[in-house]
């Protein structure tokens, strides 16, 4: 069957203009090219990262996607020249639609700046074809679809709400309160189209959760460089004070969502004020968090826009997806600390400390090996109940004693090891020796052996070292520090 390229032109060139937008050009063309060949017709325009198809007939089957590179549409695109192929069962990158398929013409869709946007291709159940003729045809009508997507603005956007759960797979994934703030900052920027995104938040920074209680509103910083209005809101948040932040958490929970323009000749709240003279000029206000006690997002333009219903609607759902990842984040947070952690006096017990000593330095980390003095009397005397209370007053009054950094673990019954840095041995002591006072003032006693980290001695080692050194204490009467001699 011949292929009349002067009437399909004509045809194409009558019908296009009627599209109006670049999904109903390519459908446009697909059944008007349909009308005068039997073959496979498909136009497969990018979007966003893969060719998708956007119109298509004369198939059982239809790919909906293709990545860049893939099979002969995707090496078309890519390279932006035409290919025909006489023979598809010996091109080993074509991608089968249907079992009697022999030839295919691929063209390039291009922009007027001759960019591919994407491919008309069209494949024939025959190869008794002439394949340079239909070619031609193919090109030409390629070439005037990509006109006229370039007349109607470009191939198709990603939606709004598309976008909304791509982003949501990010949030999911986030590992860390900074890694989900930034994954919902670009969310919040790109499904707006406002520039500027910043989370008010309770609780604690980023960082170990142990046990957090609400402290108050703060902004929450992501990992990300912030636009110049971010870092503007930022610091005028933080210079604002509690106050501010509490009212504008307060007043989203209690009213809702909402949006503002800043424009000039309407009066204002201080709470607006203190935005405005960042240089928000619309905002939109969300609710973070079931509660008052949870946050708000605060997303905001330096230009004066009219935030429509479904984009304010979005950042709702944006919100509430942020809120439910950030619950999972705190919540896994607080249970690798109950797992860490010694449920009777808070501190990190034996698993943790194996992690932390693997870490040691030679020369620098020195072990404390801390054992109460005559525990087992307290317990066969006034019950194991008294005993815990005996352990949990001497554990918070050991850590009260340690330097910041210094680290306390119970790793037996009344055994405890602190692990601190030291650039001498002597420092090592010292430490020790305020440990000593500090169970002395609870009217309890400890023994303590000291041993620091030489060059290529196993921690285990250092530890034993350090407790031989406290059987030495408990030998000469118990209630003192001594330093181990050396391996």
């Amino acid at each position: 069957m011949s292929l009349d390229h002067s009437r399909v032109v004509r045809d194409v060139t009558t019908r296009l203009p009627t599209a109006s937008s670049a999904v109903e050009a390519g459908q446009v063309t697909v059944a008007t090219l349909g009308r005068h060949t039997p073959g496979r017709i498909a136009v497969l325009l990018w979007v966003r990262d893969r060719l998708r198809c956007v119109a298509a007939t004369g198939s059982w089957q239809v790919f909906a996607s293709v990545p860049a590179g893939a099979g002969t549409v995707g090496r078309v695109y890519t390279s932006g020249k035409t290919e025909t192929v006489p023979e598809v069962t010996n091109e080993p990158d074509y991608v089968p639609l249907r079992p009697d398929v022999r030839a295919e013409i691929c063209a390039p869709i291009l922009d007027r700046a001759g960019q591919p946007i994407g491919v008309l291709d069209v494949e024939w159940p025959t190869a008794e074809i002439d394949l340079d003729a239909r070619r031609r045809t193919v090109e030409r009508v390629a070439d005037l679809l990509g006109a006229r997507i370039g007349q109607l603005g470009g191939p198709p956007a990603e939606s709004r709400s598309e976008k909304l759960l791509r982003h949501a797979s990010a949030l999911t994934s986030a590992a860390t309160e900074s890694g989900l703030m930034t994954a919902a900052v670009r969310a919040a920027r790109e499904v707006s189209g406002l520039s500027s995104a910043v989370f008010v938040l309770d609780g604690p920074p980023p960082g170990p959760a142990r046990g957090w209680q609400a402290t108050g509103a703060r902004v929450a910083t992501p990992d990300l460089v912030p636009d110049a209005l971010e870092s503007r809101v930022h610091a005028a948040l933080a210079g604002a004070g509690q106050a501010v932040l509490e009212r504008l958490r307060a007043h989203a929970h209690r009213y809702g969502a909402s949006y503002t323009l800043g424009e000039g000749h309407h009066p204002t709240t201080p709470d607006q004020d203190v935005l405005i003279a960042a240089g928000v000029r619309t905002l939109i206000s969300v609710p973070l968090g079931p509660t008052e006690f949870c946050g708000v997002l605060l997303v905001g333009d330096t230009r004066t826009l009219r935030p429509d219903p479904t984009t304010v609607n979005l950042i709702e759902l944006l919100a509430a997806q942020s809120w439910i990842c950030l619950e999972r984040l705190r919540g896994l947070a607080q249970l690798r600390e109950r797992a860490s952690s010694d449920p009777l006096t808070g501190l990190r017990h034996q698993g943790s400390f194996g992690e932390r000593i693997a870490e040691s330095h030679p020369g620098r980390t020195a072990l404390l090996a801390i054992d109460v003095d005559g525990f087992k009397t307290v317990n066969d005397t006034y019950g194991h109940q008294a005993g815990d209370r005996v352990l949990v007053d001497l554990a918070r009054a050991l850590q009260g004693a340690l330097r910041h950094g210094d680290e306390l673990y119970r790793t037996g019954g009344d055994e405890f090891v602190a692990v601190v840095e030291v650039l001498r041995p002597e420092e090592a002591v010292g430490i020790a020796e305020r440990l000593v006072e500090a169970a002395r003032h609870t009217g309890r006693t400890v023994s303590i052996g000291v041993a620091v980290q030489q060059d290529g001695e196993p921690p285990a080692l250092t530890l034993h070292r350090a407790d031989e050194a406290l059987y030495g204490v408990k030998r000469e009467g118990r209630d003192g520090a001594r330093l181990a001699s050396a391996a």
